[in-house]
Order: C-alpha cells, then structure tokens, then sequence
C-alpha cells in the first residue's frame, strides 16, 4: 500500500507537467488546476483516501459500476468520481489517463476549446 506522500507525489509529476496546471489548497486537500479550476483533489472521505476527478456525466455511471470509484461528495452532480486509492494496486498509467482527461475536460469548459494534446511527451 502506497503511503499518502508517495501518491501525492505521484500526483504531482503527472498534473504539474499538464500546460498551465497549478497546485493549491482548498479546503485543506492538495488540489491541482488549470486556468483556475480544478481538475484533480487528492481527499479523504470517510477515513479512506481518493482522488477526485472530472470525467463527464456521460460516462460516470460506467465508473460507478466499478467498485474503485464513488460518486464525489458535491462535485458528483458535475459529472467527478473518485478513486479510492487503495481499493486495489493503483495503475499509474490508468490515473495519468484519468488525469489528464479530467484535465482536458475541464480546460475545454474553461476556454471552451479542446486544451493541445496533453499526453504528447508525457
């Protein structure tokens, strides 16, 4: 099992090298953003560890269905889910996909164009 500052660290070298991505604080949870919104939030819920992310309200009930992930506490009727960190043995590639598809979710809303292709270099 992964120790929560190895996952944030993990965290932190996938979304920081997303363009335009910051890290901040809110509500006392390491979040990261883009162009002032967040794509990404390592939180505890319930005593158990998660990251939260967008991933549309298209395909979240597909998410739902897996037992990793659970509707976000408020931010769930926006279309995020949250994967429980140590559900099972995290696939690094998995959330880099997960990321920066949160990513591009939320750059696309804030711009309102598709952000370049983040995993290009990644």
């Amino acid at each position: 099992m992964q120790s929560r500052n190895t996952i944030l660290g993990n965290l932190r070298k996938i979304c920081l090298r997303l363009p335009n991505a910051s890290e901040t604080v809110t509500f006392g949870h390491p979040t990261f953003q883009v162009a002032g919104k967040t794509f990404a939030v390592l939180e505890e819920y319930k005593g158990e560890l998660g990251i939260a992310l967008n991933v549309g309200k298209l395909v979240q009930g597909l998410f739902l269905k897996d037992p990793r992930f659970f509707l976000t506490p408020y931010a769930g009727k926006h279309g995020w889910v949250t994967l429980r960190v140590h559900a099972a043995r995290l696939n690094w590639g998995e959330v880099r996909g997960l990321l920066e598809g949160s990513y591009e979710l939320v750059a696309e809303k804030k711009t309102g164009r598709a952000a370049s292709k983040c995993s290009a270099g990644l």
